[in-house]
């Protein structure tokens, strides 16, 4: 029967997925391309190269209008081009050894910034002492950071929480209260108990995106990666391990509805189908636009992983930094981020109050702004409770190969729900790693 269960949630993935055309529908990689190609080293001006013409660049709209108030004379130049485009050009440019056309500051995924910072050294100007960091969340210190240096200035946050249906988890006898703290285990249990009393799966999945193992696994303080950021850590990875055996039990057991893009991720709850979403804050503004559902939501810490004694309730899924390119004009580059995103608090509120942004920039967490209750949520200040578990998110070292190594875990994922033995999976995965990432 579970192999069954197995077989007809793969199945169904390979139907949503040709329904769906195979188009992941997200929005910060869906962005047209850039509109300008910048002044790379001209020191008459600073040029911004970002993603997501409804987040980031608005983001530093705010900031320049902020900088400006203070420092007229200096030219912002806001320029938006696609992740993937940005990632191509800054590869393109930087392996030639050419800094023609780059600009002075760009945003980077946080999973992605050891890729450029140890690929490209000297490339990157070091902002050290530009801005205090203590000042910011810690987990976001380490992957901007590399041989004692910072050069990157935090920007968003992926803190991590679990979103829950609180009328059907009330079927299922359940409260707000009691979904306090848990682990993965427990969060099955509750997932079995809404599953009989309202025949709703508890959560959605896709076997083919890793995010929620990544989140998983940080809880504990573990990657992909040994704490050098290079050697895989996969054969030996207790963490992936059971990270894994949770997504087999959610799907063998039914409790997990087969998705296999972020519109589906987005019906599924908007739809009513599932019970919880467990992701980062940013999903917000998605789950409050079906309005028909505000009242019937909370959102509470995120699960920790069983077994693991230092396994805390916080994580984070995704987030990016600006970092200050090594060319002509680094300085007032340097400045233009240090008096914006390095230390200005009622930026940050207006990034709050304007397009619903949570920074990782600890003293704006005490303002007004956070403290707001959301009628949506019951009346919870979701905010001011993200911002909080923040400072929990454990340091962990993401290193360079984030996104090869998880695609290798994918396949593995799928071999282990085939009917692979764990350990098989994983040690299959470290040797296919260990001989492409030298």
């Amino acid at each position: 029967m579970r192999k069954f269960i197995i077989t007809l949630f793969l199945v169904s993935l390979m139907l949503l997925a040709a329904c769906s055309g195979g188009d992941s529908g997200s929005s910060s990689e869906a962005n047209g391309g850039g509109t300008d190609e910048g002044s790379g080293g001209s020191a008459e001006g600073v040029t911004v190269w970002a993603w997501d013409p409804n987040f980031n660049i608005k983001a530093m709209d705010l900031a320049k209008e902020t900088y400006a108030a203070e420092n007229p004379d200096l030219e912002i130049n806001i320029i938006e081009y696609a992740q993937d485009d940005i990632i191509q050009k800054l590869n393109t440019s930087l392996s030639s050894g050419s800094t023609s056309g780059l600009p002075h500051i760009v945003l980077i995924e946080d999973y992605r910034a050891q890729s450029f910072l140890q690929a490209y050294p000297g490339s990157f100007h070091p902002i050290t002492g530009a801005y205090n960091t203590d000042d910011f969340a810690q987990y976001k210190i380490t992957p901007t950071s590399l041989d004692g240096e910072n050069y990157g200035l935090p920007f968003d946050t992926g803190v991590g929480g679990l979103y829950v249906r609180t009328d059907y988890l009330s079927e299922a006898g359940y409260s707000v209260e009691d979904l306090q703290d848990l682990d993965w285990n427990q969060f099955i249990d509750i997932a079995r108990d809404v599953k009989e009393a309202t025949g709703k799966h508890m959560l959605s999945i896709d076997p083919n995106d890793l995010g929620l193992l990544r989140m998983m696994i940080q809880t504990a303080g573990f990657w992909y990666v040994e704490e050098d950021g290079s050697t895989p850590h996969l054969a030996e990875n207790e963490a992936i391990k059971v990270g894994f055996e949770v997504f087999k039990t959610l799907i063998t057991e039914d409790l997990a509805k087969p998705i296999s893009d972020w519109s589906q991720f987005l019906a599924s709850f908007n739809s009513g189908d599932v019970a919880s979403a467990p992701t980062g804050n940013w999903i917000t503004p998605s789950i409050k636009s079906e309005e028909s559902q505000s009242g019937k939501w909370a959102v509470v810490p995120f699960p920790s992983l069983p077994g693991f004694p230092e396994s805390v309730n916080a994580t984070n899924l995704g987030g990016s930094s600006w970092y200050v390119l090594n060319i002509d004009g680094k300085e007032d580059a340097t400045d233009f981020l240090a008096k914006t995103f390095g230390s200005n608090t009622e930026l940050y509120q207006d990034l709050f109050a304007e397009i619903g942004a949570m920074g990782t920039y600890l003293p704006v967490s005490e303002s007004d702004a956070y403290q707001v209750e959301d009628e949506f949520f019951g009346g919870q200040a979701i905010y001011s409770d993200f911002s909080n578990w923040s400072e929990e998110i454990p340091q962990v070292n993401f290193g360079m190969h984030t996104y090869a190594i998880e695609d290798i875990l994918v396949v593995e994922m799928q071999n282990y729900l085939n009917g692979k033995e764990v350990e098989q999976a994983l040690a299959d995965a470290q040797t296919q790693a260990e001989a492409q990432i030298k």
